[in-house]
């Protein structure tokens, strides 16, 4: 017979792709051309052809992000991250210095918590188990949790770029735990990349990937069926 495994009193979260999905592209785009004081639409500007290139190829820009910054320098400084965003605009198709600054900009404006983000962790709260958020990211993305509702139901929130310490490395799913008073035994993470999230394994944490989505829930309920 095999050992009960310990409950779950614990679960750190990632950010992106996990507890808030990016948005529509296009409307990033749109609300950029807006910011850049820019007449009509982005549509009508490129022509629809060019409009929904540009927007495929900005659904997909934080996993190009890699191949111009593999070790992860963006997800430590503020001015990297910056950085790494104006390499990757440098290649975007129909984009100019002024929109790409405007894209920066905006870039938080369309993230929005998935449809089961919210009632999950209102009952992960409520069971009385603990919540960390834990994300590589080089900018403050507090105001996105504010505006979402998202932080009065989190314990914690780890940001690479504070941590000093990006996933997959061990250290910063120690410091989550540390802030949260769990043992590693005792946690679940839950994210969406088996090369960053999957790193909490090597500290003895259970971990559950929920590959990207597109709809409006991310199978979070997931999460409260482990915890049970």
């Amino acid at each position: 017979m095999f050992p009960e495994p310990a409950p779950i009193e614990g679960v750190l979260f990632d950010f992106h792709s996990t507890l808030v999905d990016q948005g529509d592209a296009a409307i990033w785009i749109r609300l950029a051309w807006e910011h850049a004081g820019r007449d009509g639409d982005p549509a009508s500007a490129l022509g629809a052809e060019k409009a929904a290139r540009l927007a495929g190829w900005m659904e997909r820009i934080w996993e190009r992000a890699r191949e111009v910054d593999p070790d992860s320098a963006r997800d430590l400084d503020p001015v990297a991250h910056r950085r790494v965003f104006d390499t990757l605009a440098a290649s975007m198709p129909d984009v100019d210095a002024e929109l790409a600054r405007s894209l920066y900009a905006m870039l938080l404006e369309t993230w929005i918590p998935y449809d089961d983000a919210i009632p999950v962790l209102s009952e992960l709260h409520a069971r009385g188990v603990k919540t960390a958020l834990v994300s590589n990211v080089g900018i403050d993305v507090r105001a996105v949790l504010d505006r979402a509702g998202l932080t009065d139901l989190l314990d914690a929130v780890v940001l690479s770029y504070e941590a000093g310490s990006v996933k997959p490395n061990v250290a910063i799913f120690a410091r989550a735990l540390e802030l949260i008073d769990v043992q590693p035994e005792r946690a679940l993470m839950v994210g969406d990349s088996w090369r960053d999230d999957g790193g909490a394994v090597e500290l003895g944490i259970r971990t559950l990937l929920l590959p990207r989505t597109s709809g409006p829930a991310h199978g979070l309920d997931l999460v409260l069926r482990l915890v049970d």
